[in-house]
C-alpha cells in the first residue's frame, strides 16, 4: 500500500457506481421499445443461463416493437416462456423464427410503480456514492494517524472527495430526472 492517497481510485469507484445506475435504469420499461429491457431476462439453454442477445438478433424496427430473430428454432418456446414469466408484462408473438414484442402504452398505475422503482434505484446509487466517500475519509484518517500525510493534505483531500461526492449525487439526480420524464411521457 502506497503512502500517498489515491484520489483517482475513489473517483473511478464513483464513476462505476453511476455507470451501474445507468445500466439498471436502462432496463426499466418506458413507453418506448428498448433492447436493454431484455437485459434482465436469462434463458436456461445448453446447460447454462444466457442473455437473449446470445440466442438471436435483437432489434427495434419500430418505436413500440422489439424483434428477436432466434437462431435456433428449438429455443423459441424457451425464450417465449422466459419473456412471459419476466416482469416486463409483455406477451410475445411468434412468427416462424421471429419473436415480436409489442410494447403497450403504460397505465397510470404502472407509471407510478416504475417511478417508485426508479427512485429506489437512485437512492441505492446515492448510498453507494456516500459509502465510497466514507471509505475515502477513513483511509485519510488512517494515513493522517500513521503520519504518511499531513493534516493540511488530509483536509484538502477531504474537500476534493466531498466535491466529487456532490458532483456525482447531482449527476444521479439529473439521470433520474431524465428517466422520470421519459416514463411520464405519453
Amino acid at each position: 500500500m502506497s503512502s500517498e492517497f489515491n484520489e483517482k481510485n475513489y473517483s473511478n469507484k464513483m464513476d462505476k457506481s453511476i455507470q451501474s445506475l445507468k445500466k439498471d435504469i436502462s432496463t426499466l420499461r418506458t413507453g418506448r421499445a428498448n433492447v436493454n429491457m431484455l437485459d434482465t431476462i436469462k434463458i436456461d439453454v445448453y446447460g447454462q443461463l444466457m442473455p437473449i442477445e446470445q440466442l438471436g438478433t435483437v432489434s427495434v424496427p419500430e418505436a413500440r416493437l422489439i424483434s428477436i430473430q432466434v437462431w435456433d428454432k428449438s429455443n423459441i418456446s424457451i425464450i417465449e416462456s422466459a419473456i412471459q414469466k419476466s416482469e416486463l408484462g409483455i406477451n410475445p408473438q411468434i412468427d416462424g423464427q421471429i419473436i415480436r414484442l409489442r410494447i403497450p402504452d403504460l397505465t397510470e398505475e404502472r407509471r407510478k410503480d416504475l417511478i417508485k422503482i426508479l427512485k429506489n434505484m437512485g437512492e441505492k446509487s446515492r448510498v453507494s456514492i456516500r459509502n465510497i466517500r466514507r471509505e475515502a475519509n477513513e483511509e485519510l484518517k488512517k494515513k493522517q494517524k500513521d503520519k504518511t500525510i499531513s493534516e493540511d493534505q488530509s483536509k484538502n483531500y477531504e474537500k476534493n472527495i466531498q466535491k466529487l461526492t456532490d458532483t456525482n449525487i447531482e449527476n444521479i439526480e439529473k439521470i433520474l430526472s431524465i428517466k422520470e420524464k421519459e416514463i411520464i411521457q405519453i
